[in-house]
Order: structure tokens, then C-alpha cells, then sequence
């Protein structure tokens, strides 16, 4: 840390000296205009931002399958405007998962291809996108995910198990994007203002939106083991199913509202019933687990999966309590 004394020129205007080693590595020179930024008690500077596409260059020589699809949305979520992707020759297979990618990722086109380069554009404005409305999005639909998993075990609904997988892939999108913003908040503070978020906020709705993408998974799981299962369940083990369900769901859904709830003392009282219904889960998924031991131990194993993914659903809901009781804490002054 450098420090510089403030002075007084002219009688009205503060000006303060930056360090030279600073300047020249953000080549900045006499004339050249910086930026300041308030962020909580705080005065950031940084050099102004060109308005030119940002853009990144990946080899791809020796990337295919998922390492090709990995290193794409790594690219995203750095927040490159345009990624140019390149090799000797790119192979009818990488163009097949470069195609794929662009489709699983919110707003991105391939701009350009040739033999040896494809281009992608991000063609949305990340300023224009509502971290609120996405990890709101993301909260609906992996409840819904989790819902509707249960209901397919219990009714042994296969089309229903199916469509929930295909979902995750909604909410895997929502959950790029907010880590493109949130990775765009911690570079740029103007980011931050142009959301309307301070980065701390943009840090607990990155936070829990991770919890969120993990139940989605998690309602995945649980219908993937419906369809390898060949028969369906007693109705008394998918009766405590769908009761442990909803206690997953209810604790979820109660730190969702904490989140999002305007007064701190409000967000306190929601989060904490949260959290205390959280150590309830894990009794009544060992009595599950008691009645798991009288069926087949296939079947037994299959099951108790699918208790783990409840269990392990509701604990993230208490992960969202938990930012949510730091996000309602105050501040302390700088």
C-alpha cells in the first residue's frame, strides 16, 4: 500500500499524486483520464475502460469433448466479449461440441469460422441482465426440479423423470451467466454500478445461486435413479420421500425469502428458522433409512441415494440462510 497526501490547489479543488509504477503499468500518461468509483466507504481508481469488445484467444489443438466444452464456458465466465477459438485445423467433432457449448451458454453466436478458427460473440450486454431475475429464475425452476423428481418416483412417471434431467440445463445457463456478471463485478467496479449492486450483494447472490445450481443436479440425480429403477416403489417409503421432500422444499423456500427480504430483521428471523429446520432433516432421514433395510439391497442402494440428495438439497437451503444472515449483518465502518 503507497499512501498520498491530499492537497488543495486553487482554493477548490483536492488533488492527490498516483504512483508512477501504477500508471505506467496501466499505461496512463499526462492527459490520459482515470475513473473514480465509490464502493462502500471507499474510493476506487482505475483507467477508463476502452468501449472495443474485449476479446480472448483459446487454443483448442488438443481440446475435445469436455475439456473443448469446459475451456468455452471458462471463456464465458471470464467474460470475454469474443472468444476466438483456433488450431491447424479445427475437426468436424470440436465444431460439434463448439456448436453445443454456444447453445447451453445465454447469448452467445459463432460470428466467423474457417478451417483453422471459429469466433464466438456474446451478443447480450451483461449490464442489461438482472443478477435478481436470474438467480430468481434459477430458485423456480430447481425447486421445481426437486418437486417433480419426488412426484416421478412416486407415481414411477418416466416421461416426467426425463423432462426434469433436461431442465438442469436451464438452470446450469442461468447460473454462467450470473458467474460471468459476478467475475465482471470483481474487474470492473463500474460493472457493479451498472447492475445496481455493490459487490458485496453481487458476491451472496453468486453464493447462492451456487447452492441453487447444486440442488438442481441434485433433482437430476434423483431422476436418473428413477429410470434405472425397473419397478416402482412401496408406497410407504415414497410417502416419507415426499415428506422429506417438502421439508427440503420448505427450507429452500424460507431462505429464498431471507435473501431477498428488504429488512435485515426480517431476513434474520427467516434465515435462522431456516437453519433450524436443516438438523430435523437428518432424523427423518434416518427413519428412511430404517425402512430402506426390509427392501432388496438393490433397490435399498438406489433409494438411499435419493434420501442423500434430499438430505444434501436441504443443507444447501441452509447455505443460503447462512449468506443470508451476513448479508442482513452490519456493515463495519472503514
Amino acid at each position: 500500500m503507497e499512501r498520498r497526501k491530499v492537497q488543495l490547489t486553487g482554493g477548490s479543488t483536492y488533488t492527490v499524486s498516483i504512483p508512477k509504477g501504477w500508471a505506467r503499468d496501466h499505461d496512463i500518461t499526462a492527459g490520459e483520464e482515470v475513473a473514480f468509483h465509490p464502493d462502500n466507504g471507499s474510493l476506487l481508481m482505475t483507467p477508463v475502460s476502452s468501449d472495443e469488445p474485449t476479446r480472448g484467444v483459446l487454443d483448442i489443438k488438443d481440446r475435445e469433448g469436455d475439456a473443448l466444452m469446459r475451456g468455452v464456458m471458462t471463456m464465458y465466465v471470464s467474460g470475454f466479449d469474443e472468444i476466438e477459438l483456433t488450431a491447424d485445423r479445427i475437426s468436424p467433432a470440436q465444431r460439434r461440441v463448439i456448436r453445443e457449448a454456444t447453445q447451453r451458454l445465454v447469448g452467445l453466436e459463432v460470428l466467423e469460422e474457417t478451417a483453422d478458427t471459429v469466433v464466438i460473440q456474446d451478443l447480450l450486454d451483461s449490464a442489461e441482465l438482472s443478477v435478481h431475475s436470474a438467480v430468481r429464475r434459477m430458485h423456480l425452476i430447481a425447486r421445481s426440479m426437486l418437486e417433480d423428481a419426488v412426484t416421478a418416483l412416486q407415481e414411477h412417471d418416466l416421461d416426467l423423470a426425463a423432462d426434469v434431467v433436461s431442465r438442469d440445463d436451464d438452470v446450469d445457463r442461468l447460473w454462467y451467466v450470473v458467474s460471468r456478471i459476478f467475475r465482471s463485478t470483481l474487474r470492473s467496479p463500474e460493472m457493479a454500478r451498472e447492475i445496481g449492486l455493490s459487490r458485496e450483494n453481487c458476491f451472496d447472490y453468486h453464493s447462492s445461486a451456487r447452492q441453487l445450481e447444486r440442488i438442481a443436479d441434485h433433482a437430476a440425480k434423483i431422476s436418473q435413479v428413477t429410470r434405472e429403477l425397473d419397478r416402482s416403489v412401496p408406497a410407504e417409503v415414497t410417502d416419507s420421500l415426499g415428506e422429506l421432500c417438502e421439508e427440503a422444499t420448505t427450507i429452500i423456500e424460507t431462505a429464498f425469502e431471507a435473501l431477498f427480504a428488504d429488512d435485515a430483521a426480517t431476513a434474520t428471523e427467516l434465515a435462522n428458522e431456516a437453519r433450524a429446520k436443516v438438523e430435523a432433516i437428518d432424523d427423518r432421514a434416518r427413519g428412511i433409512d430404517d425402512q430402506l433395510r426390509e427392501l432388496d439391497p438393490a433397490r435399498a442402494r438406489h433409494l438411499g441415494l435419493i434420501v442423500d440428495s434430499l438430505s444434501r438439497s436441504a443443507d444447501y437451503g441452509g447455505n443460503i440462510a447462512e449468506t443470508a444472515l451476513q448479508k442482513a449483518a452490519p456493515a463495519p465502518d472503514l
